[in-house]
């Protein structure tokens, strides 16, 4: 199954992505996939979904009817055609360089009664981007439907990553006195099947009130700049059959043990603040 209908990425859309992610902290790439490869991804994420809400520590909220889980590769078919994505992998070595790494795989679900989410970054700001203007991660989603106005969408701050967040609460969240800056200059997003985006996840954002009967599964994939440590926060590992079989450019990004046999795993990227979600 062919995975791309654009399969190539130029030195000026590497450049592109660059200057949008350095100014307004995301970009996004429309139909970078076939929606029929996005499909068997759904196929794979409902069912890695119905079995992590079968076992205790699954699958973690992230506010009302909206959860979080996080999966080994091999539990995602397309897991190598992924981060393997010529846009993926050059917007990834432009940003974060050469020897950026792979450490998170997973997905967000809203669902139907699912709140406003705070406004927020996914951790604090660390030390490399607050001194020396560098972002060290990025966050790149895959949406698995076509996103309606009902559904929930993403709304996201432009500029906002480079905030120094020392007053916000764990670093991640800003008071409510300052929602009206995020707020005036947001961008709600509405991704279709196929699309691809990139953001930095210090660029505030939050998921919005979701009143449609659809879920909006969300697939995450999350790299690392070297050193930049978010790698200890997930899970990841593969088998070491599965290690063999991969390219040698995957293995040479991919940050995780390789084991004889996968342990199911329990969240632990929780994020306190997003547990209620707002009204």
């Amino acid at each position: 199954m062919s995975q791309t209908a654009a399969g190539t990425i130029t030195e000026a859309e590497r450049q592109e992505a660059v200057d949008a992610l350095m100014t307004d902290g995301f970009i996004g790439r429309k139909g970078a996939l076939s929606r029929e490869f996005v499909q068997q991804v759904r196929e794979d994420v409902d069912a890695a979904f119905e079995d992590a809400r079968s076992r205790e520590g699954g699958a973690v909220g992230r506010g009302p009817n909206r959860y979080y889980v996080e999966i080994h590769p091999e539990a995602l078919r397309g897991f190598v055609e992924l981060v393997d994505h010529p846009w993926v992998r050059g917007v990834a070595e432009a940003v974060l360089g050469p020897d950026y790494q792979i450490v998170e795989v997973g997905f967000d679900v809203p669902g139907p009664g699912a709140m406003n989410q705070p406004w927020h970054r996914d951790f604090p700001m660390p030390a490399q981007t607050r001194d020396e203007h560098r972002l060290t991660s990025l966050a790149f989603n895959v949406t698995l439907v076509d996103t309606e106005p009902d559904m929930g969408p993403f709304e996201i701050a432009p500029g906002t990553q480079w905030d120094r967040g020392e007053e916000f609460e764990h670093g991640m969240f800003p008071s409510k006195a300052r929602y009206g800056r995020y707020e005036e200059r947001t961008v709600r997003t509405f991704p279709r099947m196929g699309d691809i985006s990139a953001r930095s996840a210090l660029t505030i954002h939050r998921g919005t009130k979701h009143v449609s009967q659809k879920a909006r599964p969300v697939l995450v994939l999350g790299l690392d700049a070297p050193g930049a440590g978010n790698a200890e926060h997930h899970d990841l590992a593969v088998t070491r059959g599965y290690w063999e079989k991969l390219p040698q450019r995957v293995r040479d990004h991919l940050a995780c043990p390789v084991v004889d046999e996968l342990t199911p795993i329990t969240q632990k990227h929780t994020i306190e603040g997003l547990v209620m979600g707002e009204a």
